[in-house]
């Protein structure tokens, strides 16, 4: 195993103090990225899915966003256990785990489509999510603490840059292999002759089951070259002091900074996930897009493209201006093109929904390393908690998908509007250079 990188609180700052230079862990980090690429990967064939089973199973909105709401609780619910692995077997085997994780959740995905089982999908989505969670609870504070901790925001936002190089080809994937068969309810079937129907159920489900065989095939022989490759070790340890306390704090909920940044990660994730998941059947809308299903979905590979783009840009702009400035105003332009696309039609409408993925770039990475910044010890357990706030992928969706079902799908955006509002609200609080204490609360 290669040397230690300590979290440990700077003298003056209680920040992370510096571990050398951030080219001194190139290599580590590059292997890291291949994570972020595809947990991005799978979590955004969730937007393509979702029409697909949605048209299978004959959903409304609400049901629908049980797909998000399966794969996000999964964070809610694992994310503590996660930490205490990562604490108790290292965060190199936490990512194995994880990895092991996805994989079988992928596997079920065969028996799912196999029995046309809206359940056994939910069942296997929440199983992908609970080993995506072990990996991100392992690996956000590993790259935050591979460098210098005043870099951590911009490297992070980098490596959730290849984030969104897998969310950008995951629609155009899915499209091509998922979607490419026209999915029909069980009516349509019904009507069939029992020959097509035997046909179109074999050819639904390969739709399906080929591209997640070939997924957790992928995910296994990740877990073997990470299994293989000598990362850095991480030990969390006790910080000196905690200056806004006065002591040592005995849990990351002390910190004030860590529970509103959590709040904050619902919101962004819940809003993301809101738009991406509604994406496709909003192009559809004759007054919107009036796009097929596949053109949609192809569409949303421009809302994550955005992310991706401003990611690359964020790892400069975070390293010029302060963070907590640069998350405030990502997140007032996001409010504004939101208002744009509800207040719009057209191709106003469809730019202006998908120019918020631009937006969104910088906002997970700079949350995440505000909130764990100074946690010493904590950061285990801070970094579970804020993955556990990614909960806001399940529960958001489900509101905006009952505001859609109760007053059209245009106007039920104002859900991922107001998460915005938040965001903004928190990045004006925080203040970075002095201990990243919240302050006027």
């Amino acid at each position: 195993m290669a040397g230690t990188v300590p979290i440990v609180p700077l003298e003056s700052a209680g920040g992370a103090r510096s571990v050398g230079s951030d080219a001194k862990y190139l290599a580590p980090l590059a292997v890291l990225t291949t994570l972020f690429f595809m947990w991005g990967f799978l979590t955004c064939l969730n937007d393509i899915i979702i029409p697909h089973l949605k048209a299978v199973f004959e959903l409304s909105y609400a049901k629908a966003m049980l797909i998000q709401f399966a794969f996000f609780t999964a964070y809610f619910v694992m994310s503590l256990p996660s930490g205490k692995i990562v604490t108790r077997f290292g965060y190199k085997n936490g990512i194995i785990l994880g990895l092991g994780g996805a994989a079988l959740g992928c596997l079920l995905f065969y028996p799912a489509a196999a029995v046309r089982s809206y359940n056994l999908f939910l069942l296997a989505l929440f199983v992908l999510a609970s080993g995506i969670t072990l990996l991100q609870v392992a690996a956000n504070p590993f790259v935050a603490a591979l460098g210098k901790p005043e870099t951590a925001s911009s490297r992070l936002t980098l490596t959730q840059a290849f984030n969104s190089l897998g969310t950008t080809i995951a629609p155009q994937f899915g499209a091509l292999l998922i979607l490419s068969t026209a999915a029909k309810s069980a009516g349509e079937i019904a009507q069939m002759s029992p020959s097509a129907a035997d046909a179109y159920r074999l050819a639904e489900a390969s739709s399906v089951q080929h591209p997640y065989l070939g997924l957790a095939a992928t995910l296994v022989l990740l877990a073997i070259a990470i299994a293989l490759f000598k990362l850095p070790k991480i030990e969390d340890v006790t910080p000196a002091a905690d200056p806004l306390a006065g002591g040592e704090r005995k849990s990351a909920w002390s910190y004030p900074h860590l529970v509103l940044g959590a709040i904050a990660i619902f919101l962004y994730v819940g809003g993301e996930v809101s738009i991406g998941s509604f994406l496709v059947n909003y192009f559809k809308e004759p007054s919107i897009g009036g796009l097929t299903e596949s053109a949609g979905a192809s569409l949303v590979s421009w809302y994550w493209g955005g992310a991706m783009v401003g990611r690359f840009i964020g790892t400069v702009t975070l390293r010029t201006w302060k963070p907590a400035k640069v998350l405030t105003g990502h997140a007032l332009v996001a409010v504004a093109l939101v208002l744009v696309t509800m207040a719009t039609h057209g191709s106003i409408a469809v730019w202006s929904v998908i120019a918020v993925g631009f937006f969104n770039s910088i906002m997970f990475p700079t949350i995440f390393t505000l909130a764990i910044e100074g946690l010493g010890k904590h950061t285990s357990q801070g970094s579970g908690i804020l993955c556990m706030a990614i909960v806001g992928g399940a529960i958001v969706p489900v509101v905006q998908g009952a505001l859609a079902d109760a007053i059209g799908i245009h106007h039920a955006f104002i859900v991922a509007a107001l998460c915005y509002v938040y965001i903004a609200w928190y990045g004006l609080k925080v203040r970075p250079p002095a201990l990243y204490a919240l302050v006027e609360i």
